[in-house]
């Protein structure tokens, strides 16, 4: 989504920063970045509903942000400083995966907010769901495809959920209830990227079709030894 279009701002932002970070490796800074995410999680998942609550989702909230500088970072250093490579390509959205469906799941199993964390795990699989579609149109022949609810926005829809969640806490605002569901703001969070997950899963499956359809007339494959482009 017009998220994403905000990488190039954040580049700039960061530049000052980056101009001392020669000869740091960019994937340090990216294994860094689990680490961290880890620690954001115990707070996501501890964080409940009276003042002490609040301050650990508000640590929580500050964590995911500085998780999100380290994960800008890694690219910006690699692209700057000519040291970009596919271990690191590769590194990079490996470990952001592991990020995202980690916040999910933490937000899932805070039992303070969330009764059924089922829900949280679906999220998570569709999540998982929509960035495959994303690599795989790249790896038939396509550019990545970055479109429908993308990292970017599913981090902002977290950092706002959780923000007001806080809120919530510490001035002890009760739920209110639609269709049979207490609603707050840590659901809400499984709620959107649980449709983002699925809305970004066919909107990709579907633009990669037509691409693919015009990519076979204009360089049809001819005795490949993939199987992978095998109909099983």
């Amino acid at each position: 989504m017009a998220l994403e279009g905000l990488r190039g701002k954040w580049e700039i932002l960061i530049k000052p920063l980056i101009s001392r970070m020669e000869n740091i490796s960019p994937s340090l800074i990216t294994w860094s970045t689990l680490p961290l995410a880890f620690l954001t999680c115990y707070f996501l998942s501890s964080g409940g509903r009276d003042v002490n609550g609040a301050i650990y989702l508000l640590v929580g909230f500050f964590l995911i942000i500085l998780t999100g500088v380290f994960d800008g970072l890694d690219g910006t250093i690699a692209r700057t400083y000519g040291k970009t490579s596919r271990y690191g390509d590769y590194l990079d959205h490996t470990i952001d995966r592991i990020v995202d469906v980690a916040f999910i799941l933490a937000i899932a199993h805070n039992s303070a907010w969330v009764v059924n964390p089922v829900w949280g795990w679906a999220a998570a699989l569709s999540t998982l769901f929509g960035s495959y579609m994303g690599t795989q149109a790249q790896s038939v022949g396509l550019g990545r495809n970055y479109g429908g609810f993308g990292r970017a926005d599913r981090i902002v829809v977290t950092l706002i959920g959780v923000f007001l969640a806080a809120l919530q806490a510490f001035f002890e605002f009760t739920d209110p209830n639609w269709l049979g569901i207490d609603w707050n703001p840590m659901i809400l969070i499984i709620f959107i990227s649980l449709l983002g997950g699925i809305y970004t899963f066919f909107s990709r499956f579907f633009a990669a079709i037509g691409d693919l359809k015009t990519l076979d007339k204009q360089e049809p494959l001819t005795n490949t030894k993939s199987t992978s482009l095998v109909d099983e």
